[in-house]
């Protein structure tokens, strides 16, 4: 006995022809227009492209983004940055920070980073994140957004 009722020996029960066409041919009109496609003229704005900043590769994001967002048109990144000589927040790492530094560099080293101390027979990632951390040699940076909506960018170095 099948599962769908039917007790036909030797007998193919398909719910569908295998040798039929099975597309619909009342697709809707958007779907069929091919001016929208890429390397068309017409398609100007249409394609998503991500923002690549060349400077943003190894930072680690502390603080609402968003932060001073009133309506107005956000501008670029780099023209919210606050230069390193004006800087205005502690040099402290907060234990958020250390938390995410650690979680975020113990998780490169599972991923087979390069270490950057003497390992000493130590295997476990978050412990030779810790050792990098005391000894100054994560290579990440510590973003912080300010409530206006601006950045600072600390070093791992910099912080205490």
């Amino acid at each position: 006995m099948s599962d769908y009722g039917g007790d036909h020996d030797g007998e193919d029960n398909l719910d569908y022809e295998p040798h039929e066409e099975v597309f619909d041919d009342h697709e809707p009109e958007d779907f069929l227009d091919q001016e929208g496609l890429e390397g068309e003229e017409g398609a100007e704005g249409d394609s998503y492209h991500p923002a690549i900043n060349g400077d943003d590769d190894q930072v680690v994001v502390s603080g609402d983004p968003n932060a001073g967002y009133s309506g107005k048109v956000m501008e670029q990144s780099r023209e919210k940055k606050v230069p390193n000589d004006q800087r205005t927040t502690t040099p402290y790492l907060t234990k958020y920070e250390r938390a995410r530094v650690l979680g975020t560099r113990a998780l490169q080293i599972s991923m087979n980073a390069p270490v950057l101390v003497d390992l000493e027979g130590e295997t476990d990632p978050l412990q030779i994140a810790l050792k990098e951390l005391n000894q100054k040699k994560i290579p990440l940076i510590v973003r912080r957004y300010l409530p206006d909506g601006w950045y600072e960018d600390w070093t791992c170095e910099e912080l205490l």
